[in-house]
């Protein structure tokens, strides 16, 4: 924001107050120019290296609550040659004999026997082939009646459709689990002789996700059975008929995975559609399930957790991430020292991971709770040392905001430290969003978040 000189304040204290106001703007202003650059042409690991002169990674209980000794580091495994690995023993074998025929010795003439072989294996790939299958069902006639007899036509997954149920298979697959838009897998049909335009597969692709909707109501009751369960959304383009451009859907993901708590319930994800961010999408989602839910900040989930039927636990991972940007773009020491405390509790994360509910929470507060409370002490001196514009002052007042939330793991053996179960679902949401761009319609937003449902409980159950 430009100022005349004209109209700057003429008394000391005014100027001052207008130059704090600058610097902070400024500074934000930094802040975000850095964020995006990063984003658009910086590395995407968030790694962090501990100071020497700020809190150990991994700390271990000593004699008293406030007093913590750094874990010493393991050393590091001796480096060894890479080696080549086997390859995979489901893999069918076409096995070639070289023989050096029945004649005798080469050098002498005499008489050759085996004594050993020297075996090697290569790769090779088949490509795929399209392959006709043709269904012929004789007519039969009676002599007596004139009867005519005849077997029933089998069921196509598609009333009349030309395609076979593995290769609708192989398009949704290549669509939404490889990212492979429409329109160049039509181009790839075409190099084989088959004509499938476009159209065609994405017809294909709204009757296969009708035919699954059972299976994908069915993954919707079993996420939402459990007592935790993981929320994010991601924006997606989509197509405004008529308008030539785009707007802005959503598609929200809903987690169920118990495994870092030793369970052996299958993980599942259900993803819904909408063509809106308005809280009422994720409270229409939810309103069945009954725990605690894993989320960010956004404030369209504040009114599941009025009636006291849901608790809500906040993510150490997005705190990090906003204390990180301030380090990257101001290698401000304040905030290394906020990271430090953070990778502590991580670092107790990594000692629990997998193990019962009840070893979880015993280890959480002999360890991790002594460290909470003296970062939620920490963020309150500091807070009162620097700046309110501040953008450190800000992320201070969202971690101190949401401190209850945040705290919850501590106390729940179920519960997990951050929302990266939810991060990670919707990692194939991003990839493929880069490279078909857009959903044609609402219509293809739901076709989408059926069958990321689907791909994607397939993925987490290691299908």
């Amino acid at each position: 924001m430009s100022i005349h000189a004209d109209i700057l304040p003429k008394d000391p204290a005014s100027l001052e107050a207008l130059v704090l106001s600058q610097r902070s703007e400024i500074e934000h202003l930094n802040l975000l120019v850095a964020k995006l650059q990063r984003m658009h042409f910086g590395r995407r690991a968030e790694t962090h290296p501990v100071s020497d002169d700020q809190l150990p990674f991994g700390w271990e209980r000593d004699r008293t609550v406030s007093e913590f000794k750094p874990v010493s580091p393991a050393p590091r495994p001796e480096r060894r040659p890479p080696s080549r690995k086997p390859l995979p023993a489901h893999l069918p074998r076409d096995i070639h004999v070289h023989n050096v025929g029945e004649t005798g010795c080469p050098d002498c003439g005499g008489t050759l026997r085996r004594i050993g072989e020297d075996i090697a294996e290569i790769l090779e790939f088949i490509p795929a082939r399209f392959r006709v299958i043709r269904h012929v069902r004789p007519k039969l006639a009676c002599g007596c009646c004139n009867a005519l007899i005849q077997a029933e036509a089998p069921e196509r997954p598609i009333a009349r459709g030309l395609a076979g149920p593995g290769l609708l298979a192989h398009v949704l697959v290549s669509k939404y689990c490889d990212h492979l838009p429409l329109y160049r897998q039509s181009q790839i049909y075409a190099r084989e002789g088959v004509d499938i335009p476009s159209s065609t597969l994405s017809d294909w692709v709204g009757q296969s996700s009708r035919l699954l909707s059972p299976l994908v109501e069915a993954l919707r009751r079993h996420t939402l059975a459990g007592s935790t369960v993981h929320a994010d959304d991601t924006p997606v383009p989509v197509l405004a008929p008529g308008k030539g451009r785009t707007k802005t859907g959503r598609l929200w993901t809903y987690v169920r995975d118990e495994r870092p708590a030793g369970s052996e319930t299958p993980p599942s994800v259900w993803f819904a559609y909408s063509p809106d961010r308005k809280g009422e999408r994720t409270q229409a989602h939810l309103a069945p399930f009954r725990g605690t839910i894993h989320a960010d900040g956004y404030a369209g989930f504040n009114r599941l957790f009025d009636d006291g039927t849901r608790l809500e636990a906040a993510c150490w991972a997005h705190v990090r991430r906003k204390f990180y940007d301030i380090h990257e773009s101001q290698g401000s020491p304040l905030a290394a020292t906020a990271l430090d405390y953070i990778q502590a509790l991580y670092r107790i994360e990594e000692q629990v991971r997998g193990k019962p509910p009840d070893e979880r929470l015993q280890a959480r507060q002999a360890r991790a709770g002594p460290v909470l409370e003296q970062l939620y002490q920490w963020l309150q001196t500091t807070l009162t040392r620097m700046s309110r514009k501040s953008a450190l002052a800000g992320v201070i007042r969202y971690a101190l905001g949401r401190w209850a939330a945040l705290a919850r793991y501590c106390d729940d053996g179920c519960l997990e430290i951050d929302n990266n179960a939810a991060e990670r679902a919707l990692r194939g949401v991003a990839l493929g969003r880069k490279n078909y761009l857009f959903a044609g319609s609402d219509r293809g937003g739901e076709w989408a978040a059926a069958l990321y449902s689907l791909i994607g409980t397939a993925k987490l159950n290691g299908l």
